[in-house]
């Protein structure tokens, strides 16, 4: 880390905009340790077995058609601010002629508030299945190496299990979205409505509820998934990772907050507990007909009550 080359990123952060992407990115490399990415042989067939096994597992508990993408990444923590830093560009572009008064000053201070951003999630980012929203190309799956080895220490839980976990979680979202062509651009749509809104200087509560409640059945139904196909006990890996979480300092507190981390956890629990319902009262296969169209996606009220879901769908 260079916490000095990271602070003059942001000072002498410039442009026309109300972030400087060259110096946010910068600057969230330089504040952030890139971590140890030297992968034994061993450590590379892992992965490589970890994400076939995991495919093969979710095709036969959720009765989906889907793959996986061609390559599969191995990455530092810098590789993933690089990866992400163009995605955070384009969701908040239609804000980019708002600089308002003293333009110079709020560049810089947006600048760092992105590049604490980039390089705190950089820091905690697990894995990622990356539908490359707002933009054309192949989607991506990715794993941060030295994240996974780090918190499987803090754990104390067998790394290959760990990894094995993460993996299979990564690979249920590309179910998710290998099943249902449509829900890329579905949630582009919405994002591009919400980020409108905020451009304009209001807020589209309607937009937000709609992917608030598209993120919930996308992280459940995951979860869903991941009871259903690991094929090892994973129960104290939730606990442990829920525990650690819980337990952060009250910076991290506050920057998860600030994220958005603690309302993806609240989905995670209220996605989980409406699939468990359904597959449940019918069954795992049952329940991917969430992803057969977009008009199957459960309400905001559906989410609480399964059995109206049920009703109408199945």
């Amino acid at each position: 880390m260079n916490l000095y080359r990271a602070v003059r990123a942001v000072a002498d952060s410039g442009g026309e905009g109300p972030v400087d992407w060259t110096a946010a990115g910068t600057a969230a490399r330089a504040g952030t340790d890139a971590g140890d990415l030297a992968l034994s042989t061993a450590d590379r067939r892992a992965y490589a077995a970890d994400v076939g096994e995991a495919r093969d597992a979710i095709r036969e508990a959720s009765g989906l058609a889907f793959d996986v993408p061609a390559t599969v990444q191995v990455q530092d923590r810098h590789h993933w601010i690089d990866a992400n830093l163009p995605t955070f560009r384009r969701l908040l572009a239609p804000l980019e002629g708002r600089t308002g008064l003293a333009p110079s000053l709020a560049r810089s201070a947006n600048t760092a508030s992105m590049a604490v951003t980039l390089g705190f999630l950089a820091n905690n980012v697990l894995g990622q299945y990356d539908p490359v929203l707002l933009a054309d190309g192949d989607h991506q799956l990715y794993f941060i190496h030295p994240n996974i080895e780090a918190v499987a220490g803090t754990l104390a839980v067998d790394r290959d299990r760990f990894r094995r976990w993460i993996v299979f979680h990564e690979v249920a979202h590309a179910a998710e979205f290998g099943a249902a062509p449509w829900l890329t651009e579905h949630l582009e749509g919405l994002v591009r409505e919400v980020v409108a809104a905020l451009a304009a200087g209001s807020l589209d509560r309607d937009a937000l509820r709609a992917l608030d409640v598209t993120m919930t059945a996308v992280e459940g139904y995951a979860e869903l998934l991941m009871d259903a196909a690991f094929d090892r006990e994973h129960a104290d890996l939730r606990e442990r990772l829920d525990a650690k979480r819980r337990a952060t300092g009250p910076i991290a507190a506050l920057l998860r907050r600030l994220i958005g981390l603690g309302l993806k956890r609240r989905q995670y629990e209220r996605g989980k507990a409406f699939f468990d319902a359904i597959a449940a009262a019918r069954s795992t296969e049952a329940a991917g007909a969430v992803w057969e169209r977009p008009e199957h996606l459960p309400t905001d009220a559906e989410l609480d009550e399964p059995e109206r879901w049920l009703a109408r769908v199945a």
